[in-house]
């Protein structure tokens, strides 16, 4: 029947289009009607939508933005269920901030929580943040201050008179006029965290701790490059004598004689040091020394004397010193041996902890992974069983993530479905290669509370049922989730009840 058709028109020649029948000049562009006539330029085109549409229409549903929720999940920001109706509130003013004029009278919860929102959105600029100051307050807690501009800093203290804390994150372009601004007018500041602020000269902190050093009582410092060193921390146990609570992190031109200043703070209660430095290991014992009896928290992270000897010396200071801690964090260590932990947590006068962090203390050896048999670097089998039955009873948080010489014997005795640990919450357990799956079920069975398991790295945890309740973080396969909830089918009990000792469904019957 092709012989019989009648040949397309070439370029130049005039055709009638197929579909509306309208007079028009042949191009090589034109598009071939349903009856393989040709058709116009204005119907080619509606063709053409026509048909992208109905092969839209035939692709498959693809979930977009993975990376984006399971970002928000780790964050804390998405939950299972039906969201409040105070989540679904502040989604609706975040989301249409440019267009708020005033937040009104609101709790200070929902304020801070419209912040951290605000923050993470990248949406607090110069106009949305005017509507977290009011002249009542007392806080001001700004979590992503980077697109504010130097002149916005000031209105904090003009609009907040009798602000009391200070919070600023990421704060890069707070400078000295501000710190003078901050001095004259915020009379009584006794809370200040200033994260970034490197425009800051080291004399006007020493102007602040001079200014306002009595009434201070808690500072929080961290990524400091050219400013804020030894000299301005001699200034600070000059004239605060009143410091409870003092963190300093990153702050690159902190050396020796900052370990030793601080080491007048008596009133010291909460103390966390990072330094980049290698600081010599009886500095910091001669520190614990003085201060070490009132502390209730310790936190020293990435602490190394820059010696290829193991030294437990820290280990035993904080044994000897430290009684009334609550919360310990000691991490990035290769230089305190399992029998240091052990010896640490054997006998120990301080009270159970509440909140124990001891990640990334291991051998650091690529010749030897697995460390010395006898004795190994960082905390092991005998350090964390030491833990264990020091503070398993009033443990609500714990991280042992990357102290892979935990042996798998240690987590079958501690998480045996037998013993229990009634106030922990929270365990990371990643990058231990032995957690399997019945490690995981024995911590669900022996942790009544358990809200949150995370085993990024644990590649023999497979196929684990998750109790209704608890997330657990660090799926081993990709296409899956990055974390499983457990369905709300049947309470925690019965849930155990269903599980064998490997964490699978049993059987029917067994």
């Amino acid at each position: 029947m092709d012989l019989y058709r009648k040949p397309k028109k070439l370029p130049g020649q005039l055709e009638n289009c197929e579909l509306c029948d309208k007079r028009f000049t042949v191009t090589p562009y034109n598009k071939a009607g349903p009856d393989g006539g040709l058709l116009c330029t204005p119907c080619g085109k509606e063709m053409m939508k026509d048909a992208k549409a109905a092969e839209k229409a035939k692709k498959p549903a693809v979930r977009k933005g993975r990376r984006k929720i399971e970002s928000n999940r780790l964050d804390g920001l998405t939950f299972r269920g039906s969201k409040t109706l105070q989540q679904l509130c502040i989604q609706k003013l975040a989301a249409h901030a440019e267009d708020i004029e005033e937040f009104g009278d609101m709790p200070d919860h929902i304020m801070g929580r419209l912040s951290e929102i605000f923050s993470k959105k990248r949406a607090m600029t110069s106009n949305t943040f005017k509507l977290f100051l009011q002249p009542g307050m007392d806080t001001v807690a700004i979590h992503e201050a980077a697109y504010l501009e130097t002149e916005d800093y000031d209105q904090i203290f003009a609009v907040v008179p009798n602000i009391r804390k200070l919070a600023l994150r990421n704060c890069c372009q707070f400078k000295d006029s501000n710190m003078e601004y901050m001095i004259e007018k915020a009379q009584r500041l006794t809370d200040i965290q200033l994260l970034g602020a490197n425009l800051v000269s080291n004399d006007k902190w020493i102007d602040l701790f001079i200014a306002r050093g009595h009434d201070l009582k808690s500072l929080k410092v961290e990524w400091l490059d050219a400013a804020f060193d030894d000299q301005a921390v001699e200034a600070l146990v000059t004239f605060c004598p009143n410091i409870e609570r003092l963190k300093i992190e990153r702050c690159k031109q902190l050396g020796v004689e900052s370990i030793d200043a601080l080491t007048r703070l008596h009133k010291l209660q909460h103390l966390t040091l990072r330094f980049f430095q290698e600081v010599p290991i009886e500095r910091v014992i001669n520190l614990i020394g003085h201060v070490g009896a009132n502390l209730r928290t310790l936190c020293l992270e990435h602490f190394l004397d820059g010696s290829d000897e193991p030294n437990d010396n820290i280990l035993e200071a904080i044994h000897t010193t430290c009684h009334k801690l609550e919360k310990f964090r000691f991490t990035e260590n290769h230089e305190c041996t399992d029998q240091g932990y052990t010896n640490l947590f054997t006998g120990w006068a301080n009270p159970p902890l509440r909140y124990a962090d001891v990640n990334s203390t291991r051998d650091l050896d690529n010749a030897n992974p697995e460390g010395p048999q006898d004795n190994p670097v960082g905390l092991a089998t005998n350090g964390f069983l030491a833990l264990m039955q020091h503070s398993g009873s009033a443990l609500e948080f714990l991280d042992i993530s990357s102290c892979r010489h935990i042996g798998y014997e240690a987590f079958a005795h501690i998480f045996d479905g037998e013993k229990q640990y009634p106030r922990l919450q929270e365990i990371n357990l990643s990058f231990c290669p032995v957690v399997d799956t019945q490690i995981v079920a024995g911590i669900f069975r022996s942790c009544p509370k358990i809200k949150k398991v995370v085993t990024f790295g644990c590649f023999q945890v497979m196929d684990v049922v998750v109790p209704s309740g608890i997330v657990l973080i660090g799926a081993p396969k990709a296409q899956d989730a990055i974390e499983q909830f457990g369905e709300v089918v049947m309470d925690f009990q019965e849930t155990m009840k269903g599980l064998d000792a490997a964490g699978r469904v049993a059987p029917v019957g067994a």
